[in-house]
């Protein structure tokens, strides 16, 4: 028998620490080579961390909640050195497939397999029985597919039938509510959140209190339940600190500038609806954001630096054209903003596009955003109109020469053929790096935009 120490890895991205989100094994477990032992959020995504022994669990030596630097400690095994892959050996063992839907794992490693330890997952759902319930085919074959029970839906349809929405609705709905819990309010009206301690490498961390004396009686008031201040302070960590890192680089790198046009989405709305009617569509939910992403791929095509950035090399600076589109949706999740992209969008139809768009927004509500779909963007959409904003300024997102906003649609009065009309009007705008693209050419590509959401027909070349 032999204890091994297993140091937190680098998963793949470069980063230099990683959050211990929740353990999945306690001291005495037994676990086998691929079991998820701990999943860590990384600046990017959760990430459900496999063993690379199989053995009995010695002692946690990180705590949850606490930011661990890559290579250093976070378990020990106690392991038969026979079965034991050792440092620097290669783990061969073949794990199990991946459950559909599974959360991201470590690349490498592999999923979990059967330990007796391992925890169910919240996001493992099981379907019951929906007989009675009326619903056509494809309908039942989306529940099953997102894991929606059919009898907890309320139906909109004509006579009572479930329809697509209705599915699509109380997925996104479960979805949140998996992920958010509302926090009661308390007595305490301060509460100071404390940093994770950052002590000697191959140290427990946070795993027991200071002693009182090394505390001072300003922090113990602060932490204590009878606080009595007006302020509450939050620790940076995780997504919020990769997002606030890569906002001020952008905002202080490149020079941004923003146009925005005001336009009649009438059309698109009647596109829309039309295809939410098509049995074609009868599984996929369909949005004005679906026509926005085909217009945006569209007009880049047209203005190609509008997909470029910015490069800066040892010779100088220079501008990589990018001749495909990798779309980056900016998504809010309870984990804070993702900005996961859709490869090679510009070669996806309508209906692939609208499905790669379904499971972009599913998979970052549950937060199972990998941190491959992460990569790699070369333009950005954010829809801020589901917030009810009309417009806004939004900031580029690095390594990227431009963004789109897109604002509510709502109908207005709006003249047509000289007469005042109720139509849907939204606004466009977009952001975009002055170094790469000039005023005339983030004007035409505004203006390609709007042409499309006024006359999607112009998508059928």
């Amino acid at each position: 028998m032999s204890t091994q120490n297993f140091n937190l890895p680098d998963v793949g991205e470069g980063l230099t620490e990683a959050e211990i989100v929740a353990w999945k094994v306690a001291p005495g477990d037994t676990v086998a080579i691929n079991d998820v032992i701990c999943e860590i959020e990384t600046a990017k995504s959760l990430v459900e961390l496999p063993s690379p022994h199989a053995g009995v669990v010695g002692e946690l030596l990180a705590a949850e909640g606490a930011t661990v630097e890559v290579g250093s400690p976070i378990i020990t095994f106690v392991t038969d050195a026979r079965d034991d892959a050792g440092p620097g050996k290669v783990v061969t063992a073949e794990a199990p497939a991946p459950e559909e839907g599974g959360g991201s794992v470590l690349v490498g490693y592999g999923t979990g397999g059967g330990a007796t330890s391992r925890r169910k997952r919240p996001a493992e759902r099981q379907v019951r029985s929906s007989v009675g319930v009326i619903a056509k085919p494809p309908i039942r074959k989306l529940a099953r597919d997102l894991g929606v029970d059919l009898t907890t839906v309320t139906p909109t349809g004509a006579d009572g039938e479930v329809t697509r929405d209705d599915v699509m609705t109380h997925a996104s709905q479960a979805s949140v509510f998996r992920n958010i819990q509302t926090p009661e309010w308390g007595d305490v009206r301060e509460e100071t959140v404390p940093a994770p301690h950052t002590g000697p490498v191959g140290v427990a961390r946070g795993l027991a209190p200071a002693p009182a004396s090394a505390t001072p009686a300003s922090a113990l008031q602060a932490q204590g339940p009878t606080g009595g201040g007006r302020t509450e302070s939050i620790p940076v960590k995780g997504v919020r600190k990769a997002t606030s890192s890569a906002m001020v680089q952008s905002a202080y790198s490149a020079p941004h500038v923003t146009v925005w046009k005001e336009i009649d989405a009438s059309r698109t709305m009647e596109l829309v609806k039309r295809l939410k009617a098509s049995p074609d569509y009868a599984d996929i939910r369909v949005s004005p954001l679906l026509i926005m992403a085909r217009a945006v791929i569209w007009a880049a095509r047209r203005t190609p630096m509008v997909n470029a950035a910015w490069i800066e090399t040892e010779n100088g600076a220079e501008i990589s054209v990018r001749h495909y589109v990798n779309l980056g949706i900016a998504a809010a999740t309870p984990r804070g903003l993702l900005v996961p992209n859709i490869k090679d969008a510009q070669d996806l139809g309508m209906k692939d596009l609208a499905r790669a768009l379904n499971r972009l927004t599913l998979t970052a509500r549950e937060g199972k955003t990998s941190p491959a779909d992460q990569q790699g963007g070369t333009i950005t959409i954010t829809n801020i109109g589901v917030f009810g904003m009309d417009a806004g300024t939004p900031i580029i997102n690095p390594g990227e020469a431009g963004i789109v906003a897109m604002g509510t649609i709502s109908q207005k009065p709006w003249v047509v053929d000289g007469e005042v009309r109720p139509r849907w009007v939204t606004t466009v705008a977009g952001s975009f790096d002055h170094r790469v693209i000039d005023g005339d050419g983030m004007s035409r590509f505004i203006a390609d935009v709007a042409s499309v959401l006024e006359e999607p027909a112009l998508l059928v070349d």
